[in-house]
């Protein structure tokens, strides 16, 4: 279960949205706040940060965390399934094929930034054959919406609902947008909140159920179980 403490605002860049009647969490990040966002897996002890907490203890002195959310699926010892690229590293290779998961719901795709543009969400098997170059890139699926379509597995009248989060991409790249749904919502539904509620053409699902987000700005500081790859933006003073 999730739940959420108040905390003082701090930060801005994230906003309350409603779309098709539910309720939304929207964190916009532009092109030149590109280099000051992060991913993040391992501490200094090699281990999994796992929370928010976790995360903010990393931080430099000056630096606080405008806000994040959990970047992807993982396995049962929270390293992640997919490609996952850190300042440049691989740390995780990418994962073609298709599986009965929701990560192997084909097509699933690539979360890249510092590029050849800002931030591109590149389908999986389009990003392994052209390998671009990010400066961190974290890999998950299904797409949300692949060149302006919605996945076509997602269904309209779908029964499964979860708190859902991801990313999505302006067309021109300068502007990447995560979100997460306030309540349990369809496939369809979120898609449509990056097709139609933000008009973007590429957007990538990060996960359900565990979905989860750190905002001071918007009063949000969720816990629960433990996470895999982390990605939150950092402010620094002055």
């Amino acid at each position: 279960m999730l739940v959420a403490w108040a905390i003082p605002a701090a930060a801005d860049g994230c906003s309350r949205m409603s779309h098709d009647g539910q309720g939304y969490v929207v964190c916009e990040v532009s092109a030149d706040q590109e280099p000051a966002l992060r991913l993040w897996q391992d501490g200094a002890d090699g281990k999994p940060l796992r929370n928010f907490s976790n995360v903010r203890a990393t931080l430099a002195q000056g630096e606080s965390l405008s806000f994040a959310m959990n970047a992807g699926m993982y396995h049962a010892d929270y390293r992640p399934v997919g490609l996952l690229v850190i300042d440049g590293a691989e740390l995780q290779p990418i994962v073609t094929g298709a599986s009965r998961d929701n990560f192997g719901m084909l097509p699933n795709g690539v979360f890249c930034t510092g590029g050849a543009r800002p931030f591109q969400v590149i389908e999986s098997r389009a990003f392994a054959s052209a390998r671009p170059d990010c400066r961190l890139a974290t890999q998950s699926g299904p797409m949300l919406v692949i060149d302006g379509d919605l996945h076509p597995r997602f269904l309209v009248d779908s029964d499964s609902r979860y708190v859902r989060n991801g990313v999505g991409v302006s067309p021109d790249g300068q502007t990447a947008w995560f979100a997460i749904s306030d309540r349990a919502v369809t496939f369809h539904e979120f898609g449509r909140l990056f097709r139609d509620g933000l008009g973007v053409r590429d957007a990538l699902y990060f996960d359900g159920s565990i979905s989860r987000l750190y905002a001071p700005g918007v009063n949000r500081a969720d816990f629960g179980r433990s996470l895999g790859p982390i990605i939150g933006l950092v402010e620094s003073a002055g």
